[in-house]
């Protein structure tokens, strides 16, 4: 027996063939027959992700003001051209004057992001409309998954997240060398070295609960009883990987702010608060 759904609000014209209507799917006439605003998420999703990547972008190519002394924007390091501001990082080579120190560091994390299971789900649904929500027909004609290009390049989300702690190490020396004053003294903490030690923890946590270092420290095992260490790292990762999405965004929007920060200093804007 075959029922045909209601056309109703948002029911595909005739004759169209929309995701849910092509061969192989249910017959739903209708794009859905939710009732909620459902647009709302992806469409914040859209907004939040474009921001950062309109406020990035322009960071990066602006090439200046990510340097306060002691503190350096997380844009721009490991700083690892002789181009660059400060003396944080050892400088490696020579870059062309026209390329910005921060595009070859942005590369990393940018691919770590991209690549991140929470944020394929994210863009998927809210940028392709693959399917832009629960229960609601998507307007692609077929699904291929991640087996073609450029979507083949998700499967090295396992790398990006390698050097991607080798970044957060970079970021936490910087957070520590935020407890010296302009002179090079310790003993100096201010608002800054605060942000910037806020900023590692976040990045730390987002690495963490990832779902591939889930499966790294504890995936391929047959009995956890053999792998006692192992185990206690794979409950940790779980427990984490339980607030992934939470860590994804707040690390996106805590490292923009470290940026922002470090920006404002570095223009006289504001003056950096001291404790001590």
């Amino acid at each position: 027996m075959t029922t045909t759904a209601p056309r109703g609000a948002g029911a595909a014209a005739p004759g169209r063939r929309t995701g849910t209507d092509t061969s192989g799917r249910a017959a739903i006439g209708a794009r859905t027959l939710r009732t909620d605003r459902w647009w709302v998420q992806p469409l914040l999703t859209v907004v939040a992700l474009v921001a950062f990547i309109v406020y990035s972008a322009f960071r990066a190519f602006q090439d200046a003001h990510y340097f306060a002394e002691p503190y350096i924007s997380p844009f721009y390091s490991p700083c690892i051209t002789t181009a660059c501001e400060g003396d944080t990082f050892p400088e490696l080579f020579t870059g062309p004057a026209f390329i910005s120190p921060a595009i070859y560091i942005l590369v990393v994390p940018l691919g770590f992001r991209l690549t991140c299971y929470y944020y394929r789900k994210a863009y998927y649904r809210s940028f392709w409309l693959s399917p832009p929500a629960c229960a609601v027909a998507e307007p692609h004609r077929r699904y291929t998954g991640e087996t073609r290009l450029p979507l083949l390049g998700q499967n090295l989300h396992r790398y990006f997240f390698y050097l991607g702690l080798v970044f957060n190490v970079v970021l936490t020396y910087d957070a520590v060398l935020a407890f010296r004053d302009e002179t090079g003294a310790w003993g100096h903490m201010g608002l800054g070295t605060l942000v910037l030690l806020a900023n590692a923890a976040l990045l730390w946590l987002y690495s963490l609960s990832c779902h591939s270092c889930r499966h790294i420290v504890g995936g391929r095992l047959n009995s956890f009883s053999r792998h006692p260490l192992r185990y206690r790292f794979w409950t940790l990762a779980s427990r984490l990987n339980a607030h992934h999405m939470r860590y994804a965004w707040v690390s996106l929007f805590g490292v923009a702010f470290a940026d922002f920060y470090v920006l404002l200093l570095a223009t006289d804007t504001i003056s950096d608060l001291r404790f001590f």
